[in-house]
């Protein structure tokens, strides 16, 4: 494990896993850390070296001296570079691959749109950035939406509720809920959650671009969804999966909840 200093960013802390030799940076989902992948130790681990990244607001990364004002502006879909260039630093120039599970799809495609040219794989999870989720679209760039969205990190009901609301209308299955629930029950978890997904509001890929570059380096694409999903299903990806010459898709009879033994099994499978 170690540190990536990002210029304007702060420290990006990594954790290192993986039997293989390729390396292969790896961003996770919200609520957990870059060692998230480590229980696909039959399929990804014995193929790969692995860079897991924590996000900002989550395990050991840091933010260097960033303000509310700025941290709810966003970080600038330009700094994603720094990851790499960073890790170049440390590892030297070289070609590797990309993972990247729900949010943290978003930064895996950036680097593709970046590095394309250097980039074997790209392994995607469940991805946002594929499509327009529009509850996050809502609450991040929708003035209403972005006002209920700061009052309900400072309300021990409204989040709550909020919550409770989308599981009762369809919006999110139990899953979903448990999981959303964990992560509002204190205000420190409810801040943390507000600065996150604001943190990441401009981190959107250009989808279009994205899947020329696959095409053109002809890069090797594994994309899996879950059956259930109702954040990031396969059907919102369509488009996307469309403009792919040769990628390799799969939906399994699991949610959201995707990075388990189960994922690990099927692969080997």
């Amino acid at each position: 494990m170690g540190f990536l200093h990002l210029p304007g960013l702060g420290k990006a802390h990594f954790h290192e896993y993986g039997t293989g030799q390729k390396p292969l940076l790896a961003f996770h989902g919200y609520g957990m850390t870059g060692k998230q992948f480590h229980v696909l130790d039959q399929s990804i681990l014995p193929q790969y070296h692995i860079y897991g990244f924590d996000h900002f607001f989550h395990g050991e990364s840091r933010l260097d001296g960033w303000t509310e004002q700025q941290i709810v502006a966003g970080m600038p879909k330009t700094m994603v570079s720094g990851y790499m260039e960073e890790w170049f630093k440390l590892y030297g120039r070289q070609r590797f691959s990309v993972m990247g599970y729900s949010i943290g799809a978003n930064l895996a495609l950036i680097l593709v749109e970046e590095y394309a040219d250097m980039i074997d794989d790209i392994i995607l999870m469940a991805p946002d950035g594929l499509a327009v989720f529009k509850g996050f679209h809502f609450i991040l760039h929708n003035t209403l939406g972005r006002a209920i969205f700061r009052t309900a990190t400072k309300s021990k009901w409204l989040a709550p509720f909020l919550v409770k609301s989308m599981k009762t209308v369809g919006a999110i299955d139990e899953s979903l809920y448990r999981i959303a629930y964990n992560e509002i029950d204190t205000e420190q978890k409810r801040l943390d959650t507000y600065y996150t997904l604001n943190l990441i509001r401009q981190l959107k890929p250009d989808v279009q671009k994205v899947a020329q570059l696959i095409n053109q380096h002809k890069i090797k694409c594994l994309l899996i969804f879950g059956r259930h999903d109702k954040l990031f299903p396969k059907s919102a990806a369509m488009p996307f999966l469309g403009m792919l010459h040769n990628a390799e898709v799969h939906e399994i009879e699991l949610g959201h909840w995707l990075v388990t033994k189960a994922l690990d099994e099927y692969l080997v499978k």
